[in-house]
Order: C-alpha cells, then sequence, then structure tokens
C-alpha cells in the first residue's frame, strides 16, 4: 500500500506532463503581422510627344499619371515607395519594356503579380506606347499585386489627373482615340505573399 500512495502521484504528475506538452500552443501567432505602406516620393514632368523613356527612381513604382492637352503636352509620372512594416521593399526589372502599343487604341496590363515601374511614348495618337513592369520583393518574400484590382472611370486624356487610392499601386493602362479621347487605369492593392 505505500508503494502505490508514492507511484499514484508520481504517475498523475507525469500524465500532467505529457498533456501539457501535446496540446497545442493556441496562443501562439500561426503568421506574424505585417503593414504594407505605399508613400509618394516622387514626380516628374515630362513633354508627352517627345519620346522620354520615363522610368521612377529605383525601388519606386507608378501610383499615378496626370496629363495637359494635345500630344505636344505634358504628363506628370507620380511615384512611390512601397515599405513593409517601415522597412523599403526593393524591385527587380525584369528586363524588356513591352512590345509598341498604338496609343490611340492601346491596352496593357502588366504580368500577375507585377506593377508598372515606367513607361514610354513617342509621337501624337498615333504614335506608340511601351511599358516597364517590376517585381518586388521584401526579405525575400514576393510582393503581390493583384488582390482585386479595379479600372478608374474614364477620364478625358486632355485634361485629367489619377492617382491609385491607398496602399494601391498602378498596374495597368488603357487609351481610347485622341487627347480628347478616354484614359483609364487599373490599380491593385499590394500584399505580401503567403
Amino acid at each position: 500500500m505505500n508503494v502505490y500512495k508514492k507511484a499514484l502521484p508520481a504517475a498523475i504528475a507525469a500524465a500532467a506532463l505529457a498533456t501539457l506538452t501535446a496540446a497545442p500552443a493556441s496562443a501562439a501567432p500561426t503568421t506574424l503581422a505585417v503593414t504594407v505602406k505605399v508613400q509618394l516620393k516622387t514626380t516628374s514632368t515630362v513633354k508627352e510627344s517627345a519620346g522620354v523613356w520615363f522610368t521612377c527612381p529605383t525601388n519606386q513604382v507608378l501610383t499615378g499619371r496626370s496629363h495637359s492637352g494635345d500630344e505636344n503636352g505634358y504628363t506628370t509620372y507620380y511615384c512611390s515607395s512601397i515599405t513593409v512594416n517601415d522597412q523599403p521593399v526593393q524591385h527587380v526589372v525584369l528586363g524588356l519594356w513591352s512590345g509598341p502599343l498604338k496609343e490611340s487604341r492601346s491596352h496593357y496590363v502588366a504580368p500577375n503579380d507585377q506593377a508598372i515601374v515606367g513607361r514610354w511614348h513617342s509621337g501624337d495618337e498615333n504614335g506608340s506606347t511601351k511599358y516597364l513592369a517590376g517585381m518586388f520583393f521584401w526579405q525575400g518574400q514576393q510582393l503581390r499585386f493583384s488582390a482585386a484590382p479595379t479600372w478608374s472611370g474614364a477620364l478625358k486624356e486632355s485634361k485629367h489627373s489619377w492617382q491609385a487610392g491607398a496602399g494601391q499601386v498602378m498596374i495597368g493602362r488603357q487609351h481610347q482615340g485622341d487627347e480628347n479621347g478616354t484614359t483609364k487605369y487599373l490599380s491593385a492593392l499590394v500584399t505580401l505573399a503567403g
């Protein structure tokens, strides 16, 4: 009887310890919370028809564009930085500019999970337009730009100003007609991959 009394508390303690180590840690987080911010950093104005190969500064992305006048008017590009938990992301440009698109009936959407970092245009509405897209990374993880992409309303090309919403970047643009035709922009929310 004496051995049983001593063994019973030890067996209960061992069973309790086994239960504690086997129980899931419900208080432990499964994913770390991240804060993604998109902040305007630079604006650049160029003559639309001049054939300027415009690219945002290093580690920035297009988040807006405005234009005033015909092909001899001026275009302003809005470039922003992206941070995750207040740390800047880096982008990798994937080599080549898009093929030329006739501006008067152009439609461009960046490849999946890429955003526009550059644009080139030469001439009037019958001239060509090209785009440059890039992939962005934070601590080796790729950012995503496909979360509920949204087209803007139709804007008159010769007098408009557009900027993506909070936390969004430009991933596409389309234009129909001459300077009095319509322009639309496609924007997407920036998120961190899985």
